[in-house]
């Protein structure tokens, strides 16, 4: 499909820098199928949901991925070169793939300097700017340190206007996050709180827990003109035997599965089988969804606002319909919903 279809206007002021607060205070749009758009707030969510919904969350835990280093002049007399880095894909014990600034002050070979007196090499530079980090430390030394002096990795189109901070360590995290190893939030998860969890318990909405952990690909848009050409990055994802089964057993009784997020989606519909029962397993996915795909497992997708010309976007449409999901953001934008990964949320039901 042309990826125009999915380009959208969006005004620069209705990008989120920062979450509501508090976190169920978020607006939150039903798109239910064949009938008018709801406006709600996320605390709103238990009265179109009922019991016996399962909502599958991800419990990935962001790492503090954003890096600062310093490269030392290749002249004697010259100023050092301040460097960020987004650590994006871990490569190895002691290597990870990175993004970094200014690139093109980057060359093979380079050493960088970090906090805690952590050193790494820059052993090969990819085609588009990425890096190949080779440090001096691996495993848990290397993580225990990355903690210490690693901050959030916004996305680009928050740390372009702000630096992260205190805050961001708490809000660009899920309260339920576990399993280290996401560089991106699952940011549809960010809006739920203990007590939004409690009232869902409280009506008999079941819970199950998958892990993808998130890459910086998800987020980013698509550079070429057809669907077809574009190819999506692996990203690790785990279905643990407890959520298979309770996934399972929901399909098999006629109840609704609901996804909280893209990334459990993805999860969910890249381990299952033609008749859409889930497997237990774990390893990459690259699942690529666009309109024509046919769901096998999902039947609600609570989800931020994405981004144009994005393959989150292009699932979004797949899921509810290009036409539909056109005009629910055409209303979004309307009312003043906020976008993006510090945005409001959406409730979608998959088009028959």
């Amino acid at each position: 499909m042309r990826v125009d279809l999915f380009d959208f206007e969006l005004p620069e002021d209705l990008i989120a820098l920062r979450p509501a607060r508090p976190r169920d205070s978020a607006r939150l749009l039903h798109v239910p199928v064949g009938s008018a758009f709801e406006d709600l707030i996320v605390r709103d969510a238990p009265a179109v949901l009922r019991a016996g919904d399962l909502l599958v969350f991800n419990d990935t835990r962001v790492i503090p991925a954003a890096l600062r280093a310093v490269r030392p002049s290749r002249d004697p007399q010259g100023p050092v070169v301040q460097v960020s880095l987004n650590l994006i894909e871990r490569l190895g014990a002691d290597r990870w793939r990175a993004l970094g600034k200014p690139g093109k002050r980057l060359k093979q070979g380079d050493g960088l300097f970090f906090d805690e007196g952590l050193f790494a090499t820059i052993e090969a530079k990819g085609d588009e700017g990425d890096l190949s980090l080779r440090f001096d430390r691996s495993g848990a030394a290397l993580d225990e340190v990355i903690a210490k002096i690693g901050a959030p990795p916004l996305p680009p189109y928050i740390a372009g206007k702000r630096a992260p901070d205190a805050d961001d360590r708490a809000d660009y995290q899920t309260i339920y996050a576990a399993k280290d190893g996401a560089v991106a939030a699952p940011t549809a998860g960010l809006h739920f709180t203990d007590s939004l969890l409690a009232r869902f318990d409280a009506m008999g909405v079941e819970r199950a827990q998958v892990t993808l952990h998130v890459g910086a690909g998800t987020f980013l848009p698509v550079k070429v003109e057809d669907t077809s050409a574009h190819v999506m990055h692996s990203e690790w994802r785990e279905i643990p035997e407890s959520a298979a089964e309770a996934i399972n057993r929901a399909k098999a009784e006629g109840r609704r599965v609901i996804a909280v997020g893209t990334t459990a989606l993805r999860s969910l519909e890249s381990a299952a089988n033609e008749d859409g029962r889930v497997r237990t397993e774990a390893g990459g996915t690259d699942i690529f969804i666009t309109p024509g795909y046919r769901f096998r497992v999902v039947d609600g997708l609570w989800t931020n606002f994405h981004l144009p010309r994005s393959t989150l976007f292009m699932l979004v449409s797949a899921f509810a319909g290009l036409e539909r999901m056109q005009a629910a953001y055409a209303h979004a934008i309307a009312a003043g919903y906020r976008f993006y990964s510090y945005g409001d949320a959406s409730l979608l039901w998959r088009a028959e």
